[in-house]
């Protein structure tokens, strides 16, 4: 049963071998990591996923933080072990979010020519990519061009080589979007299940 399937790793963490500070390293880790990506998931409103997730977190929580924190006393080495996993699992977190790049995000990209504007937006959207132009003024006053596109993330690196590529010229932030309501967005081809996608709403 659960109940004594818990006993047992209760058990087990009791010890001082090698093995249970492994267990204690490892499992803090997995579970700090699936934690941060629980957050991310759900944040970009991928929620489903997000929240299953977060249950594998929860019950490795359970499983390893709360056997250790009864012992400690007697064992403060765990402590340390818990306590480093945990840092490394938030690091890693924050990788498997870059690496997997869920979600939207959305690119300005700001240039003095007009003429190169509409080069770089005609560029743009030959790869694909759904963008609106806009007038506008620097600080003296002087005419500046902004493009704007919302993209999916994992596209943000290719967006800004390919602008890189085009034009010295161009000054370019970029920004997380938590939704996105009409207007055209390129879904292209992805190589991650559908339903990890931040659907248009």
């Amino acid at each position: 049963t659960m109940t004594e399937f818990i006993q047992a790793i209760a058990t087990f963490t009791a010890g001082t071998s090698l093995a249970v500070y492994a267990f204690i390293f490892l499992g803090k880790i997995i579970e700090v990591t699936l934690g941060t990506l629980s957050t991310v998931l759900i944040n970009k409103g991928i929620r489903l996923p997000g929240i299953l997730v977060g249950i594998v977190e929860d019950v490795l929580w359970l499983l390893i933080t709360t056997s250790v924190m009864i012992g400690y006393k007697d064992d403060p080495i765990k402590i340390v072990f818990l306590v480093s996993a945990s840092a490394i699992g938030k690091y890693l977190g924050m990788l498997l979010d870059e690496k997997l790049a869920f979600g939207l995000c959305s690119i300005s990209v700001f240039l003095p020519s007009g003429e190169e504007s509409m080069a770089l937006a005609s560029f743009l959207r030959d790869q694909g990519f759904g963008l609106t132009i806009l007038d506008g003024h620097g600080m003296d006053d002087s005419k500046k061009y902004v493009l704007l596109l919302t993209l999916k993330r994992k596209r943000s690196k290719e967006a800004i080589q390919l602008i890189h590529g085009f034009t010295d010229n161009a000054v370019i932030t970029v920004s997380q979007v938590s939704s996105f309501i009409g207007g055209y967005l390129n879904k292209g081809t992805s190589k991650y299940p559908s339903f990890l996608e931040n659907r248009n709403k």
